[in-house]
């Protein structure tokens, strides 16, 4: 049930590009922090070149792309291996779509406490116990 935003910024925009990050973004939750594509949200958001700056320099000028992707997932959800990874292949892969990413480009796993995080109007560790009585 992760709920992921991520802002972006590319001196190569194309269409369709804002759904193809956010594609990518669900596909690498599904496959390395094991997340249900199915309950999964994505905000996608386009920055315009000129106000992202990255030690007072626009990347873009540069030639650069930028990303900053937090995803919130439920706290004990995913070992340190998994976050890694998630890590690791969010940079490259959106580095893949984007064009090269600036160094500073970051992803964050926002690991929330299960009583502090949920949908649909129940929390998470709510829902865990319906799922596990007794």
């Amino acid at each position: 049930m992760p709920m992921i935003s991520i802002r972006y910024v590319t001196p190569a925009p194309r269409p369709g590009l804002q759904a193809e990050v956010a594609a990518l973004a669900v596909r690498l939750a599904a496959e390395h922090l094991g997340k249900d594509p199915g309950v999964t949200a994505v905000l996608a958001e386009p920055a315009r070149p000129e106000d992202w700056f990255i030690a007072g320099t626009r990347p873009a000028e540069a030639g650069l792309a930028a990303i900053w992707l937090d995803i919130k997932v439920t706290a004990g959800t995913n070992t340190k291996a998994e976050t890694a990874r998630f890590v690791a292949t969010a940079f490259a892969g959106m580095a893949s779509l984007l064009g090269p990413l600036h160094e500073e480009s970051y992803v964050l796993v926002h690991a929330a406490d299960g009583d502090a995080y949920g949908y649909g109007g129940r929390t998470q560790n709510a829902r865990w116990a319906e799922a596990h009585p007794g």
